[in-house]
């Protein structure tokens, strides 16, 4: 499957270029410190890895089926972007999705898939945040982000996860439907059953979690952030 290799690189880069085209548009030269934002983004990026690559950070609910797993990686992404902005909070995704592709085992689908859902989550999320900087701004990034993301969660698992598990992986429909079903019987089909009964409950709670550990966390390292945000422009 060189192809998929091929075409997974192909699309990092071209999303690495348009987020640095995008990031030069919304910060003038005179405003950008590419060594500041790459320090914020490096350290971050590091975290946000570590919690991704390595699986004592990674767990599964016996209520959902066993290979959907919950991860806490956005939440250093999260702080990064409500501290300095949503293409920072992005940038740390890419950065753990990219450190992550030599040790892809779904020909960098599921690294492809995590980057969609990451960047959309935090990139909204951050991005509402800035322009309302507030609780409510908070509360309504937060809602918006998570809504947006389980729909395309749904979507991507019925016509992209499960068909590759089945095509590619080659995965019996039976075997894929018997660890569904084991998990939570309700469930009749690969399809749309297993996505509002097994994706939807399952990335609810997942958000749920990191949203409460990022509020947690940004609570207490705000002021430290925002300080270092200050002696930024102070020093211009």
């Amino acid at each position: 499957m060189e192809w998929m290799t091929y075409l997974g690189i192909g699309s990092f880069l071209v999303a690495s270029v348009l987020l640095f085209r995008l990031f030069m548009d919304h910060y003038p030269s005179r405003d950008y410190n590419p060594v500041r934002f790459m320090a914020r983004v490096g350290v971050f990026g590091a975290i946000a890895t570590v919690l991704y690559v390595v699986p004592v950070f990674k767990f599964s609910i016996p209520i959902f089926p066993s290979f959907l797993e919950i991860h806490v990686d956005e939440i250093p992404a999260f702080i990064a972007g409500f501290a300095y902005g949503p293409l920072s909070g992005i940038a740390v995704v890419a950065i753990k999705t990219i450190i992550k592709l030599p040790m892809s085992r779904t020909f960098l689908v599921g690294e492809l898939t995590d980057l969609i859902l990451s960047s959309l989550y935090v990139g909204i999320a951050t991005w509402i945040y800035k322009k309302k900087r507030n609780l409510k701004g908070v509360a309504i990034g937060f809602g918006i982000a998570t809504l947006v993301q389980v729909v395309v969660a749904m979507f991507i698992n019925v016509y992209l996860m499960i068909p590759f598990y089945m095509q590619v992986m080659h995965y019996p429909v039976d075997l894929l439907l018997g660890m569904m079903k084991a998990a939570i019987p309700a469930i009749t089909d690969v399809g749309w059953s297993y996505a509002f009964f097994a994706v939807l409950p399952f990335n609810l709670l997942k958000d749920g979690i990191v949203i409460i550990i990022t509020f947690i966390m940004y609570r207490s390292l705000h002021v430290f952030l925002r300080f270092d945000k200050g002696k930024e422009k102070t020093a211009r």
